[in-house]
């Protein structure tokens, strides 16, 4: 008897919401054709530098969204993604509340030298001063859910790993989804996700 498909996502839960997602997406039957792990550093091959790319790409087709870590390994790829709706077009924060801002009291954080109002925890908005510098508000594209965002990357780059030679390529249906509620949780992803190629010999879930 086929077995039913276990559900990743939490009932009723709007996944387009601004919040931060550790994402999980594996290749089918955790095959390792992504590269390899040399002395605890990953080693990507042809196909793991799509994945990397095409990861990257996705998130600057989206301005909404930010990526605060992320790593390809042998054979899945883990993602620290945020979604934030006042992200404009460029990538830049709308600033069209800060008198009523200023009025509310909200706390002022520093990012490079450079202040920005706002009123979430600034640490899980770590975005470089750069992108700090639009002062008028901007129409944002319509927001895509976590699901569409992974949906996104899994086809766009199964598609270009595929006409780079590994005709039969495919990700695993569906992927692993975690929300991050605090930043204790958001300090402890970002570590486990950027250390991951040093914990691969312990690695056993994914192998």
């Amino acid at each position: 008897m086929k077995r039913a498909r276990k559900h990743n996502r939490l009932p009723g839960f709007d996944y387009s919401r601004e919040e931060i997602y550790f994402v999980t997406s594996c290749v089918r039957e955790n095959a390792c054709v992504l590269g390899e792990v040399v002395e605890g550093e990953m080693v990507l091959n042809e196909i793991g530098l799509i994945a990397q790319a095409q990861w990257q790409a996705v998130m600057e087709r989206y301005a909404y969204v930010y990526s605060h870590a992320f790593v390809v390994m042998p054979n899945h790829v883990h993602g620290l993604v945020e979604i934030n709706q006042q992200w404009d077009l460029g990538g830049d924060i709308k600033r069209d509340d800060q008198e009523r801002d200023d009025q509310e009291g909200v706390d002022r954080a520093c990012v490079d030298q450079e202040c920005v109002r706002t009123g979430r925890d600034l640490s899980l908005h770590d975005r470089h001063a750069s992108h700090i510098k639009s002062q008028e508000p901007v129409k944002v594209q319509k927001i895509k859910s976590i699901s569409e965002l992974m949906g996104a990357y899994k086809t766009t780059s199964s598609k270009l790993i595929r006409l780079a030679g590994l005709s039969d390529f495919v990700w695993q249906r569906s992927f692993h989804d975690h929300i991050v509620r605090n930043e204790q949780s958001f300090r402890h992803i970002k570590d486990y996700i950027e250390n991951n190629p040093t914990r691969w010999q312990e690695d056993k879930f994914w192998r």
